[in-house]
């Protein structure tokens, strides 16, 4: 029993007060602002704690969640727009990834034209160089762009590129090994007078031929180098009238040579008289020395100096002459031909000229020794400074393999001398 006047809780929450004859008279209900103790309101707010902690744990936990699956709604916009429907990206987000190849597919396969755009523009641009000279075949050096005209297929370029710089020379000597006594002790005697046009900046490549062609030691720009090799350059002085022996009667020889591995003096020359034809090959030494200048630049001018007297024989060759020309003008190089001996009353002159004329290159015709030594400087003076003259085509037909050149010249009394075409193809197989 409480004392009489003390205060007690019930389960139910109830104050109870004891008084004298009712020790559990119930008053009424105990909320915190009736309470006066503070021990029961500290419990009451240590509670209230304890659920604000509990809630605040559950918001944690939630918002720790969010930020995980955050990836994945946004994984579809990337892939929306490549998707044909924007609206159903979530429904369609299987199909994001395989839309995304065919956008990278896409950027590639449109870059490969720019490339060939590039490439065409380059190996479409034609070199043309031109030589003009007055009515004493002299070279005119004062022409100016407003002076020219090309022409391609008939077709004037208008939009041209014209210089007057003179170029740096890469220059074949090739000298016929199979010339009678008495001119080839004249182009023997004046093979050292070819340095006498060259410049500093020229390099050369000396080579023989008859029946077979005789590569040198290369290019070089070393005149003390070309002399020494020029010096002992030896031209065979013998013209047979017989093939050399050979088969039971001899040692055996291929082609008029001695045969691989056998011991033969060197008393036959190189080439031979077979059925009244001579079995020297022009057209194969001209294709030869193209072989070794078709790699030298576009910085450079590259000759073929040809010292023949034309004896060519055609079924010997193994490159048609067709061929040759297409090879010379497909590397933008010229041939110079010096013709020796009596060859132009004979008509034996027809390779001497007909490679100058479809390359833009000149023949000279020499009778003596004096007349070489002069001939050498003039046509290194002519290569060097021929004017050139270079465009992409335009308003042709450009599947034709061969195309015409033609090249004028307001000045009047002036002879032109360019090439006559261009291929924009290889050799045919």
């Amino acid at each position: 029993m409480l004392p009489q006047g003390a205060m007690d809780v019930s389960p139910a929450g109830y104050c109870r007060v004891a008084q004298a004859g009712n020790p559990f008279k119930r008053e009424k209900k105990c909320y915190p602002r009736a309470m006066k103790s503070l021990r029961k309101i500290a419990v009451y707010w240590g509670y209230a704690t304890v659920c604000a902690l509990l809630l605040g744990g559950s918001v944690s936990r939630l918002a720790a969640q969010t930020p995980a699956q955050t990836p994945a709604p946004q994984t579809p916009p990337p892939s929306a727009p490549v998707g044909p429907d924007g609206a159903e990206s979530g429904a369609s987000k299987p199909n994001a990834p395989m839309q995304k190849p065919a956008a990278t597919t896409s950027a590639p396969a449109q870059t490969p034209p720019k490339a060939p755009g590039t490439i065409r523009s380059v190996t479409n641009i034609v070199f043309v160089p031109v030589t003009v000279k007055d009515r004493q075949g002299r070279l005119v050096p004062d022409l100016h762009r407003d002076e020219f005209r090309i022409f391609e297929d008939d077709v004037e370029q208008k939009n041209f590129h014209f210089t007057a710089e003179a170029y740096p020379l890469s220059m074949v000597i090739l000298i016929d090994n199979d010339l009678k006594a008495k001119y080839a002790s004249q182009v023997d005697a004046s093979l050292a007078s070819v340095l006498a046009g060259m410049s500093t900046a020229d390099e050369a490549s000396i080579c023989r031929f008859d029946q077979f062609f005789h590569e040198g030691k290369g290019f070089t720009a070393n005149q003390d180098l070309l002399l020494t090799e020029l010096k002992r350059t030896t031209l065979d002085e013998s013209r047979p009238s017989v093939a050399p022996p050979g088969g039971p009667f001899g040692p055996p020889t291929i082609n008029g040579q001695a045969a691989p591995g056998v011991n033969q003096p060197d008393a036959y020359p190189s080439t031979q008289v077979i059925g009244g034809q001579h079995t020297k090959t022009i057209d194969d030494a001209v294709y030869a020395a193209a072989q070794l200048l078709q790699d030298r630049g576009i910085n450079r001018r590259k000759i073929v100096l040809l010292i023949s007297d034309g004896e060519n024989g055609a079924k010997f060759n193994v490159n048609p002459y067709a061929n040759v020309v297409k090879e010379l003008l497909r590397y933008n190089i010229s041939v110079f031909a010096v013709a020796v001996g009596s060859g132009f009353s004979e008509r034996k002159f027809t390779r001497m000229t007909e490679y100058p004329h479809a390359t833009g290159g000149d023949t000279y015709y020499a009778l003596k020794r004096e007349t070489l030594d002069e001939l050498y400087s003039r046509i290194t003076e002519e290569a060097r400074h021929q004017y050139t003259l270079s465009y992409e085509p335009a308003g042709t037909d450009r599947s034709a393999d061969y195309h015409t050149i033609e090249v004028r010249v307001e000045r009047e009394g002036l002879k032109v001398t360019a090439r006559e075409g261009y291929y924009t193809s290889g050799l045919q197989k």
